[in-house]
């Protein structure tokens, strides 16, 4: 017999599949239990309704990727490599789960009842280790103490939210992940690092 945590996932992956094949606001319950080869009641049992869905894709694919990018980064002590790991990452999202990307691109993004009613935790989790790696490289010397982590962990996932944006609306893909990230990257580190960061920089390669 299937496990209560089994059925959730499998409810929540099938799910992403058919919000990202026919798009939120199309998609019917009946749509996702055919797809989990689940009744249309079992889905009831989990979720209240398709934005309950919705809200739970994201809270716990989002808790996914924030234990990845720690994991990832882990192993790193130089903040322009923990920059470009994140943005890498970030970017990578679209080639390894592409419907999860588009259901997060796309679909939430027009759920204006998602936007209006739902404290967005994991998100500004999200965006804080950008913060916390500007921080940190700013206490080390690294990065200009003048620019606002505030403004910059936004400016940054901006333009990386803009990146994979365009990837999910187009057909084509001119270049790929690590050209992507390590362009974003080196624009903004171009104007955050210090001096003593530039010297710095002259020692590590971003690939």
């Amino acid at each position: 017999m299937m496990k209560v945590a089994d059925k959730h996932d499998k409810i929540v992956r099938a799910a992403i599949r058919v919000f990202a094949r026919n798009g939120f606001f199309n998609s019917r319950i009946s749509e996702i239990a055919k797809e989990a080869n689940v009744a249309d009641g079992t889905i009831y049992l989990y979720f209240n309704n398709k934005y309950d869905i919705l809200i739970t894709i994201f809270e716990e694919e989002m808790g996914k990727i924030i234990a990845n990018v720690k994991r990832e980064m882990a192993s790193l002590s130089d903040p322009c490599e923990k920059l470009h790991c994140f943005a890498r990452m970030h970017l990578a999202l679209m080639e390894e789960k592409r419907e999860l990307a588009e259901v997060i691109q796309v679909e939430l993004r027009q759920s204006s009842k998602f936007i209006k009613d739902y404290h967005n935790k994991k998100f500004v989790e999200y965006t804080n280790i950008i913060e916390s790696i500007l921080k940190d490289g700013q206490e080390r010397g690294i990065f200009r103490k003048e620019i606002i982590p505030e403004i910059f962990k936004r400016a940054f996932f901006g333009a990386l939210d803009e990146m994979s944006r365009f990837w999910v609306l187009s057909s084509q893909k001119k270049f790929g992940v690590k050209t992507a990230a390590r362009q974003i990257t080196n624009l903004f580190l171009q104007g955050s690092l210090t001096d003593k960061g530039r010297q710095h920089r002259s020692c590590c390669h971003i690939t």
